[in-house]
């Protein structure tokens, strides 16, 4: 019996990394930066071709621009800002060079790419085997359940599913976006709240799993963090903000994923679209590297 592996790819994440990576830069034709995009196909192309990992669906997600409804919830989260012009200006040509490989691409809009990803995992999670999210984002965290839908950092090579986060974390992951709430997530730009540490945020989502849970009064609290007197005055104080920032990290997973699990199959590259590609990028090196070609 044939297995079903649905890989979940942020984009995104793979984007930044190529660009900041010691690989050779890359300049197509016409003199544009491309390092960045010829490094993610480059990546995707290794992925397809490992034994290990069985691709047999996959998607991958980018946030494209890097803004989404959270932004007009709260001014200081994540944005373009700051972002190389160079990178930036791959974010279109990206896209189009995972579709000459013959990949579905979720080109969030409204939503970010995290967001994709879950609903992805979320919408065909029961169809498959196993969904694998290959990003090691600690939001996608709250989207492990058992072994169906596992975590995977593929610069360690380290596979996290429910029950090995639970050990390592001390919470389950529906409880991620509280324990973030609480810590901040300085990468999308939450403060959290002053004092709470991963340790202290550790226990007490531990304790009580959400925020609506943790008594205001720290000598009704079942466990000790350190600093207790302190972190239950802020957190009665500011319980409100915390909860507007749990929001803020909550993913959704009913965003705008139309396809069906057979769109997602990886039925090949299609030679004429890629090798198209490889020529208007200037790319000779990849002409030859995917291992399954689309039989028409």
């Amino acid at each position: 019996m044939s297995v079903a592996r649905l890989h979940l790819i942020d984009g995104t994440y793979e984007l930044y990394r190529a660009h900041f990576s010691p690989r050779p830069g890359h300049l197509d034709p016409a003199g544009n930066d491309r390092k960045a995009t010829v490094g993610l196909v480059a990546s995707l192309l290794a992925l397809l071709s490992e034994a290990d990992e069985a691709v047999t669906h996959l998607a991958v997600a980018f946030d494209n621009p890097i803004r989404s409804f959270r932004n007009d919830l709260f001014a200081d989260y994540k944005s373009d800002e700051g972002v190389p012009p160079e990178l930036r200006a791959q974010f279109d040509p990206v896209e189009e060079a995972v579709r000459a490989l013959g990949v579905t691409v979720w080109s969030m809009r409204e939503h970010e790419a995290d967001d994709g990803l879950a609903s992805g995992a979320r919408r065909f999670g029961p169809e498959v085997d196993q969904v694998r999210i290959m990003s090691p984002d600690k939001d996608l965290a709250q989207c492990l359940r058992g072994e169906r839908v596992v975590q995977v950092d593929r610069r360690q090579r380290k596979v996290t599913d429910e029950a090995a986060f639970r050990a390592a974390r001390g919470f389950g992951p529906t409880s991620v976006p509280d324990f973030l709430a609480l810590t901040g997530d300085t990468a999308d730009g939450i403060p959290g709240l002053p004092g709470f540490g991963e340790k202290g945020a550790s226990l007490l989502v531990g304790a009580y799993a959400h925020l609506e849970a943790i008594p205001d009064d720290p000598a009704r609290w079942t466990v000790k963090p350190r600093g207790a007197a302190q972190l239950g005055a802020t957190l009665a104080e500011r319980r409100e903000e915390a909860l507007f920032y749990r929001t803020l990290v909550t993913l959704v997973e009913d965003a705008p994923v139309t396809e069906t699990l057979e769109d997602l199959r990886f039925r090949g590259v299609p030679r004429a679209r890629f090798e198209a590609w490889c020529d208007a990028l200037g790319v000779e090196t990849l002409r030859a590297t995917p291992r399954k070609w689309q039989v028409d």
